[in-house]
């Protein structure tokens, strides 16, 4: 992500909460992804906006060598504690630290909403093989199921105007790029399967809830616990995935 220091000041602070209530991503995206970029164990990949290392870690399942790029400390060190075998790098999406040519696919995993896209996209040309691959990949709550959808209310007021992949505002940089070419989008249903701090961790690692005053936090905490009426709690998900060619 580019550095958006209010951003990096929440994820910060909700590092481990991050690590403990994200969920992953579902293996079938992860199938088809690494189907249509060819991904190998002899591809090096690089990790975008990585996190916590939700998606870096089942990049590693393929054997592929994986770089994550991460800008914020914290997340670094959840990363670094729950991937080893993962290089872990200081830097963002516009200001990626290889050189050129270096990767053979790069990804973003819930993070390309927060780039400059046109700044990202001529780093991540630099930094792919010609013909290399961009996957980018998001879970969306499922607003069609109840609890997501008071989820949405609990939080929705608190948003101001931190960046959202809602309304696929992303596109608009992708799509007047001329540097890359679309190679096809899929979505996948995924869950998520909590207990009542496991949800309470899932709402509290959102960037612009983490920035709240502790007052607040405690407070939408509060409301969090009070939907959860039984356990295990499923949380049902949109996966979408687009991927890309370098040009």
């Amino acid at each position: 992500m580019s550095v958006n220091w209010t951003a990096a000041e929440g994820f910060g602070r909700a590092a481990a909460a991050y690590e403990r209530g994200r969920p992953g991503y579902p293996q079938a995206a992860i199938d088809w992804m690494v189907d249509q970029l060819g991904i190998t164990p002899a591809s090096t990949v690089i990790d975008l906006g990585a996190g916590t290392g939700k998606f870096s870690r089942m990049m590693r399942w393929t054997g592929a060598r994986v770089i994550a790029i991460e800008p914020v400390a914290a997340m670094r060190v959840e990363l670094a504690n729950a991937v080893p075998g993962v290089g872990v790098l200081d830097g963002t999406a516009e200001a990626i630290p290889c050189s050129d040519a270096f990767a053979d696919v790069v990804t973003a995993a819930q993070a390309f909403h927060w780039f400059n896209g046109a700044s990202a996209l001529s780093e991540i040309r630099r930094v792919l093989r010609l013909g290399g691959g961009l996957g980018l990949i998001w879970n969306r709550r499922d607003k069609r199921y109840p609890l997501q959808a008071a989820i949405d209310e609990i939080i929705r007021p608190c948003r101001g105007r931190a960046p959202g992949h809602e309304r696929d505002q992303w596109r608009e940089p992708m799509m007047a790029s001329a540097l890359f070419d679309p190679a096809g989008e899929r979505q996948f249903s995924h869950e998520q399967t909590v207990d009542v701090e496991g949800l309470v961790d899932r709402v509290l690692s959102i960037s612009f809830i983490a920035t709240l005053r502790d007052d607040e936090r405690a407070t939408v905490a509060d409301r969090v616990r009070a939907l959860a009426d039984q356990t295990p709690i499923t949380l049902p998900y949109r996966t979408d995935v687009f991927l890309f060619r370098r040009r």
